[in-house]
């Protein structure tokens, strides 16, 4: 990894907000998925959750999800156990929709753990995500249609969440695990070798402030053997 590439990933790293995260819920065109994945890797939001309605749906979005290498795509079959994630983080679980007990989205506090469900294209958020979420949010609109793109309205919501939190000046401190943030810097460092990591089933090395791997000479033995020549190593 160059000098110049490490600095990027890590300038990148200090500025992530993992308490702030968007639930996509049966969101499935794929100029949707990764326009939405995009915003949350410009306002610094490490994680994203979706909600997939049927396989095929995974299949075919979850490429468009994951094509921002930055941003982890948490994937659920249901939305109960994707709203009892967020709620395990301690998040405040919002959801975009049109009703009377919505609020300005304005008026939320997004300096606190904060998870954004955003509903599906045609139909919007399902009566099971309206009744887990602790509000409903909505975005003021003075013109003839009622509803903003999918991917629009989550960069509107997400950059007054940036704002605050700014403002806040939870972006002038790292937030981001060691964990996590090794795990980011190989990967985005050195992706050869992360690739044949996750191919052989080796664990992660870590990585140095250079940028450099430290690891042991059995693992770069393992890196350069097939696995079914490494038997010889573990005996």
């Amino acid at each position: 990894m160059t000098p110049e590439r490490l600095q990027r990933i890590t300038e990148m790293l200090d500025k992530r907000q993992p308490e702030l995260t968007v639930c996509m819920e049966g969101v499935h065109k794929t100029h949707n998925l990764a326009a939405v994945v995009r915003s949350c890797d410009a306002v610094g939001v490490s994680d994203v959750h979706a909600v997939w309605k049927n396989a095929q749906m995974q299949v075919r979005g979850g490429s468009a999800a994951g094509s921002q290498n930055w941003v982890k795509v948490h994937n659920y079959s249901k939305t109960e156990a994707a709203i009892a994630a967020l709620k395990k983080q301690n998040m405040q679980v919002l959801v975009t929709n049109l009703s009377s007990t919505a609020v300005d989205f304005r008026e939320i506090d997004y300096t606190k753990p904060t998870a954004i469900i955003l509903g599906q294209e045609k139909f919007g958020a399902s009566e099971t995500a309206l009744a887990l979420a602790d509000q409903d949010i909505v975005i003021p609109m003075v013109g003839m249609v009622q509803s903003l793109n999918v991917s629009v309205a989550c960069s509107v919501v997400l950059y007054e969440a940036q704002r605050q939190r700014q403002l806040a000046g939870m972006y002038e401190q790292p937030r981001i695990s060691e964990e996590r943030r090794q795990q980011v810097l190989f990967e985005g460092g050195h992706p050869i070798f992360a690739e044949a990591c996750q191919r052989k089933g080796l664990p992660y090395p870590k990585i140095d402030q250079d940028g450099q791997i430290i690891a042991s000479d059995e693992w770069w033995q393992k890196m350069q053997m097939n696995r079914d020549a490494w038997q010889h190593l573990d005996d």
